[in-house]
């Protein structure tokens, strides 16, 4: 949301429709700019005091949960104050197909390029290592504070890309869209099996597909509740998600 409302005051200052091919891309490399540097701090005041904190107990688990919800909140309360409750409209930079197609082309782009980040670089496997062990991968070497901003930045920067794109296609941004693109986001990935990023990018196609095709029928209002049931059914038929695998876990 955040990064939509950046991408939207940087595209209109570099010209919008009258330099869209500009206005659009470096408007949208800055706006990601200003998402990384926003989850940064936010991992600085938030989390990294958590991480000080310690603790082994059942709440070391839920508290994070439960900041990532009042963060989301306080964000969403500064967007309205600051930017007010309306809806404000993109510009139209390009027509809508070839909108779309820059859509498409973006999203496995990016979606190559983390796969390649996580899966073949350094960085990538000391990520991967805090994700499965924060202590043991400290033990290793690998400085954990540097490597958890890192995964900050990338992630804030991500969200910023997909939210200046959904709102050049569906035109509108206000302080509450975070709340339903994540909650489908979250959808995505699950189907596609957590962790997996590809697997994520096959949830979110299956879940577009999905809604543009109860759009076609008299329910188009129960796209939600068609989209969680299939979640339901791909979890009862396979835990992992489609493209997820199953692990073995020491205890």
């Amino acid at each position: 949301m955040m990064g939509a409302y950046a991408g939207f005051f940087l595209i209109a200052l570099l010209g919008g429709q009258s330099a869209p091919l500009f206005a659009g891309v470096v408007g949208t490399i800055a706006a990601m700019c200003l998402a990384g540097a926003l989850g940064v701090v936010v991992e600085r005041i938030a989390y990294a005091p958590l991480r000080a904190r310690g603790g082994k107990s059942a709440n070391a688990r839920i508290t994070p949960l439960v900041t990532a919800l009042g963060m989301s909140v306080l964000l969403q309360n500064l967007a309205q104050l600051f930017f007010t409750a309306f809806p404000l409209t993109y510009p139209r930079l390009l027509p809508i197909q070839h909108t779309r197609q820059i859509i498409f082309v973006t999203a496995v782009t990016v979606m190559t390029a983390l796969q390649l980040l996580v899966h073949r670089t350094w960085t990538g496997k000391a990520m991967r290592a805090l994700s499965m062990n924060m202590e043991a991968a400290r033990l290793m070497g690998v400085r954990t504070g540097r490597i958890i901003a890192f995964t900050f930045i990338i992630g804030s920067m991500l969200a910023a890309v997909g939210a200046v794109l959904f709102c050049l296609d569906q035109s509108q941004v206000y302080p509450t869209m975070g709340t339903t693109i994540g909650t489908r986001a979250f959808v995505a990935a699950v189907i596609g099996g957590i962790g997996n990023i590809p697997g994520a990018m096959l949830g979110g196609v299956l879940i577009g597909i999905i809604g543009e095709l109860t759009k076609l029928t008299p329910y188009s209002g129960l796209q939600d509740v068609l989209v969680f049931t299939v979640l339901i059914a791909v979890l009862l038929v396979k835990p992992t998600g489609l493209m997820g695998r199953a692990g073995i876990e020491k205890v």
